[in-house]
């Protein structure tokens, strides 16, 4: 296998996790206030690691090592991982299980609040595989898009019902602001549903693993993506109004630009958007277009 620059690379043996005695290892128990659900169907892990394929000239970031069952088989296949945990009673553990793991970085931190790129450093771009708490899931995966600059892609496992929303088309009842702005960054594919029972504690939610590959550039011709997330949120504030009302309930720097372009009304006309619409039936491109117009 050829690493970086072309040379012919060493293929390392499979890694193995260091057992201090030869009984089974206490098991850490999971946080609720953390929403710890850990995966321990080995099936699954298996293909996760088979979707992702990871690469022996790639950095990869897993989100939530917890108790390193896809952090074993990512050790085992990708050049470099950096793995975040927060819970800190965790780390003791997973330190000692991969205390000859070379090419893995333990980082104790909070997704919520990490700096991913410096993270991947001296890397520049990563992917990222994570099972990610239900609780934070949605907080975690805009905060990857924010930071979508250093990654190329991510192989998340999310709430089903999240998974839905994320993928939700125009038209659909599911779609929000949330299902905009994956459609505006990402080129996404559900890969296969996962039960509950491949978790400890047992969920009372399946699970789905969604693939989500960056976009070179916005899907969209915007003039301005700052504002284009502005009147997004705005135009789904309440979603049983009309685009139209939300338009006049929208922010003050919103309602500005709307004056001075003749007013909530005037803006839909130029934009060609029927004032009835409701925020769930716009496409990304009427979303642009509306933008445009108010711009």
């Amino acid at each position: 296998m050829k690493g970086e620059g072309g040379r012919m690379k060493k293929e390392s043996p499979p890694f193995e996790p260091r057992q201090t005695d030869a009984s089974r290892p206490r098991l850490h128990p999971s946080k609720r206030r953390f929403g710890q659900n850990f995966l321990v169907d080995r099936g699954v892990v298996d293909r996760i690691i088979t979707a992702v394929s990871p690469r022996a000239d790639e950095t990869i970031i897993e989100i939530g090592a917890g108790r390193g069952a896809l952090t074993s088989r990512l050790v085992e296949k990708a050049g470099r991982v950096v793995a975040i945990e927060f819970d800190r009673d965790l780390l003791p553990s997973l330190r000692e299980k991969f205390a000859g793991a070379s090419n893995l970085i333990l980082i104790e931190s909070n997704a919520l609040t990490i700096d991913f790129c410096a993270a991947i450093e001296p890397a520049n771009r990563a992917r990222v595989v994570a099972n990610l708490p239900y609780n934070i899931a949605t907080a975690v995966l805009q905060r990857l898009i924010e930071q979508r600059g250093c990654l190329s892609e991510m192989t998340l496992m999310l709430q089903r019902e999240v998974v839905d929303r994320i993928t939700a088309e125009a038209g659909s009842t599911e779609r929000g602001y949330l299902s905009v702005l994956v459609e505006a960054y990402c080129e996404a594919e559900q890969l296969f549903d996962v039960a509950p029972q491949a978790f400890r504690p047992v969920p009372k939610v399946w699970s789905t693993v969604v693939s989500l590959r960056i976009r070179p550039k916005i899907a969209a011709e915007v003039k301005d993506e700052k504002l284009l997330w502005q009147v997004v949120s705005a135009g789904f504030a309440q979603r049983r109004k009309t685009i139209l009302n939300n338009l006049r309930d929208a922010p003050a720097n919103i309602q500005e630009l709307l004056k001075k372009r003749g007013g909530a009304s005037i803006v839909l006309c130029d934009a060609c958007l029927p004032p009835l619409r409701r925020a769930e039936t716009l496409t990304l491109e009427e979303w642009a277009m509306l933008v445009n117009a108010i711009a």
